[in-house]
């Protein structure tokens, strides 16, 4: 039983992978000669900050002023992304539901995100995420935390919501965020396979379940105590 949940937001909450390819396919080609491998995208790009991918791609540290700029403009790509093809930012199958359940059922809940700033706003505005969560609460790349594989962020939301790592469950799409979660010692990873092969998660040894939208979590899985009578 698990006191409550945090998720990963893209490729999560909202099913946006491809958007995010496009663009730092596009942006990859002009760091260098060629464009992002599917290997290269799952290793050194999901769950990653913008500083870690441009490192990645130039082979060096980069000047933070580099990281700024190559970042604003690959993160304003995506929002326009995001904006014209409007029938498809919606959140992923099932979430409402689910979580109109955790908020009817008053389990803590929240998102941890690499995701920066612009974009976090953009989510918060373009979903109305407030309907479900504390945006106060909400986890994501501020400069102050390393990127996922490191268990930083996930240590940071168990706190926000009160509770221990292990009497959290995270649901995740990136194989470096499953093992920032397994890192963090949370205590049940759900994998959901958004654009991945379910076959991939099988391999990992942290993942508990795998889940294809939100409708297959087990409303079973929460502390009684948590939910209001």
């Amino acid at each position: 039983m698990y006191k409550g949940i945090i998720f990963d937001f893209n490729g999560t909450l909202f099913f946006d992978s491809e958007k995010h390819l496009e663009a730092w396919r596009e942006f990859s080609k002009r760091l260098r000669a060629d464009a992002f491998t599917d290997e290269e995208m799952r290793e050194y790009m999901f769950g990653r900050t913008n500083e870690d991918i441009i490192a990645y791609l130039i082979g060096k540290q980069p000047e933070p002023e580099l990281v700024e700029r190559f970042a604003k403009e690959k993160e304003a790509v995506y929002r326009e992304m995001c904006r014209k093809d409007f029938k498809n930012t919606v959140l992923a199958p099932g979430a409402v539901e689910f979580l109109d359940y955790l908020k009817e059922n008053n389990i803590p809940r929240t998102i941890a995100t690499m995701s920066e700033k612009d974009n976090v706003d953009f989510y918060i505005e373009e979903f109305q995420l407030a309907k479900w969560f504390d945006i106060d609460k909400i986890v994501y790349s501020d400069g102050t935390l390393p990127g996922k594989p490191a268990p930083d962020i996930y240590v940071k939301a168990a706190k926000i919501l009160n509770l221990s790592p292990q009497d959290c469950i995270v649901v995740e799409d990136a194989i470096s965020g499953i093992e920032s979660a397994r890192a963090a010692g949370i205590g049940k990873i759900i994998a959901i396979a958004s654009m991945e092969s379910t076959d991939l998660y099988k391999k990992i040894p942290a993942v508990s379940q795998i889940i294809k939208n939100f409708d297959e979590v087990d409303r079973n899985l929460f502390q009684t105590s948590y939910l209001v009578k």
